[in-house]
């Protein structure tokens, strides 16, 4: 099965312009093609992540990905999906955000001569001339036309801010950009972006004429996967000091039944053979399915190392084993008054609960316990020589865990 096929296969694929031009160049390894990246924060996370398996899989095959960082588009922000502006961002938090970026997407992607290559648009979008873009480039976009897109549909109610209509133009002249000054041919993005996708291809046969050779496919996982990196306690993160990786191991465990073997043939890099022979699986099978798809995951995320102890901490959790790879919570002598801490306080500094009513909620749900002892007094403390006598585990809930530790 040729890469085009499988990427159908694994369903990866949900639009494309140009379906027959595109199969042949990526399945002859001819494709440059770009996904961007805009730096909203200082970590990649769980959306981005699926577009990075599908670089590293179209690399594989032999095809050139471009990774753009958006250090100029991030000025603007991406109104899809959004139902109100983005914060904006200082010039120097853009510039950090690009640089833990490029650092994180390194351990995916091959960089190199002939291989992969980071661009970021703040290197020609910053020096744009604006009347000579207004000429060059807005006399190509319909007012009209961009009105219907869906993602400034959406805002129109509650109102769209002049600075975020200008994002499809200026998505769009990335690859307008890309086309003329890298040789790049195609991209791809999630499914809510294809409005500002289909710009950028439209730019370029617009200016360059019918012969311009630019593609554009939408992908099903990208916009999946942003509802998928989110969870009650915020994003899931690539970066191991804002999701620990036994956390990471933990959320792919933790998938729905439902999910488990579409996120196992969509992220994973096993043989679609073998992902179809668990189509049947039920029962605690699919539990061994959750094992694999979260042991795979965290192991190209975080190493092979660190996906072992993740792996062997949630056994051991389950299992009542040693706890030597479970995950900690420290604590210190600040949390303690007069010498102790009372169990609300301790969820929180635990960080098993993002506030003091939310912990009052599990004590009192029957859903906290210490050392396998469920605690339904709100009042229970703890001294610091009761949590340093020996291992001290609390619990919230079947699924948050965490060794209490003080230091």
């Amino acid at each position: 099965m040729q890469i085009f096929e499988e990427l159908q296969a694994r369903g990866l694929l949900a639009q494309l312009t140009d379906e027959n031009e595109i199969r042949e160049l990526v399945n002859n390894g001819k494709a440059k093609f770009y996904i961007g990246f805009d730096p909203t924060a200082d970590s990649l996370h769980v959306g981005h992540f699926m577009a990075l398996c599908l670089m590293k899989r179209l690399q594989m095959a032999g095809n050139k990905p471009v990774a753009l960082i958006g250090g100029g588009t991030g000025y603007i922000g991406d109104p899809s999906g959004r139902t109100d502006m983005r914060s904006m961002m200082t010039p120097e938090i853009i510039q950090h955000n690009c640089d833990c970026f490029k650092a994180q997407m390194e351990r995916f992607i091959e960089f190199g001569e002939d291989k992969a290559i980071m661009v970021n648009n703040a290197d020609w979008l910053l020096d744009l001339n604006y009347i000579d873009l207004l000429r060059e480039v807005g006399a190509c976009f319909s007012v009209n036309n961009m009105l219907r897109a869906e993602c400034y549909k959406q805002r129109m109610e509650k109102g769209l801010s002049f600075l975020e209509f200008n994002y499809m133009i200026m998505q769009s002249y990335d690859f307008y950009h890309l086309y003329q000054n890298y040789g790049c041919n195609m991209q791809f993005g999630g499914d809510d972006q294809w409005s500002n996708m289909l710009g950028g291809t439209e730019l370029i046969r617009k200016k360059l004429g019918k012969d311009a050779y630019a593609m554009t496919i939408t992908l099903l996982l990208n916009s999946e996967g942003k509802k998928m990196g989110k969870t009650a306690n915020g994003a899931v993160w690539l970066d191991p000091n804002k999701t620990s990786p036994y956390d990471f191991y933990q959320y792919w465990r933790n998938v729905g039944d439902a999910d488990v073997l579409k996120c196992i043939k969509m992220l994973t890099f096993l043989p679609l053979e073998q992902v179809q022979e668990m189509q049947s699986w039920e029962g605690a099978k699919l539990n061994e399915a959750k094992e694999i798809l979260a042991y795979d995951l965290t192991q190209l995320v975080h190493g092979e190392e660190e996906a072992k102890k993740a792996q062997e901490g949630a056994r051991a959790v389950f299992s009542g084993a040693s706890t030597e790879n479970m995950p900690t919570a420290e604590i210190s002598d600040a949390d303690f008054t007069d010498g102790a801490i009372d169990i609300l306080s301790l969820l929180v500094a635990a960080k098993l609960v993002t506030s003091k009513s939310e912990a009052r909620r599990a004590v009192e749900q029957g859903g906290t316990s210490v050392n396998g002892e469920k605690v339904t007094d709100l009042k229970k403390s703890y001294t610091k020589d009761e949590i340093t006598a020996a291992d001290f585990v609390l619990r919230r809930g079947k699924k948050s865990f965490a060794k209490v530790i003080v230091k």
